[in-house]
């Protein structure tokens, strides 16, 4: 354990040469909610509630999950493992004494580490020069299972982008499912809309995978709705999270095999 805590402490700490990817990040992420702003603020002229929500439970949601979105970074990792897969460098992963699994999950750690803390000032920033009235939950239990959720969302799209990233080693070439993932994470995690604006089949559906309670689960679970959902949330995404532990580990051993770079 010892050692993906320095591996965590490293990448927390190169993250301060690359400043202005987090800049960029922060500023993104205000954009979206200014966005999110201008545009609700028309949908709601007139109405009290869309989908069971407020006007200020809304933004408050908006500000929630684009803060949580922004934190997940782990779509380097899949991108990281095929470039170094096809130019031969992966080598020097195979023969460090942890599991690669385990270095990329931690290296993800450490990325998040930092990035978390950088969004939280810009969030409340936005919320303080803005004076917006944040809606939130006042029940500890529900905020203590949406922040496990958190954790365990970042978790599994660590896991699974390790996942499309050890496919190289099979498909040599991952593009096609790199960029459905890319195209389709932001809507069915919720980042784009709220998922309760969707049919109700479509949702029903959805809470069946775990993209559901990656990032729309615990930002309703932090702004006070959908909280029955919350054990049933925490044990999907742990099941989810234990088939991809296994899956990688196995697929891993399973076709590293047949990688021929550069210092096997």
């Amino acid at each position: 354990m010892k050692k993906y805590l320095e591996i965590a402490k490293a990448y927390m700490k190169a993250q301060l040469i690359w400043r202005s990817d987090t800049l960029v990040d922060v500023i993104l992420a205000v954009a979206k909610i200014l966005f999110a702003w201008i545009l609700w603020s028309i949908l709601f002229e007139g109405k009290e509630q869309i989908a069971g929500l407020g006007f200020q439970a809304m933004i408050s949601y908006y500000i929630i999950s684009s803060y949580l979105f922004q934190l997940e970074k782990s779509a380097e990792i899949s991108r990281q493992m095929t470039g170094m897969l096809r130019n031969g460098t992966f080598s020097k992963y195979m023969v460090i004494p942890v599991q690669t699994q385990g270095y990329f999950v931690a290296m993800e750690a450490g990325k998040i580490a930092f990035s978390a803390g950088i969004g939280f000032l810009a969030t409340f920033l936005w919320f303080y020069l803005f004076r917006i009235p944040f809606v939130h939950t006042a029940n500890i239990k529900i905020l203590l299972c949406g922040s496990i959720m958190v954790v365990l969302g970042l978790l599994f799209m660590a896991l699974l982008n390790y996942f499309l990233g050890i496919l190289t080693l099979k498909f040599e070439e991952i593009s096609i499912f790199l960029m459905i993932k890319d195209n389709l994470s932001a809507f069915v995690t919720g980042a784009v809309i709220p998922l309760a604006l969707l049919p109700e089949w479509m949702t029903a559906g959805m809470k069946f995978l775990p993209f559901y309670y990656v990032t729309y689960l615990p930002s309703m679970l932090f702004i006070g709705k959908c909280e029955e959902e919350a054990v049933t949330g925490l044990i999907v995404l742990s099941v989810w999270c234990m088939v991809f532990l296994v899956l990688n580990q196995v697929t891993y051993e399973h076709d590293r095999i047949k990688y021929d770079g550069a210092g096997i």
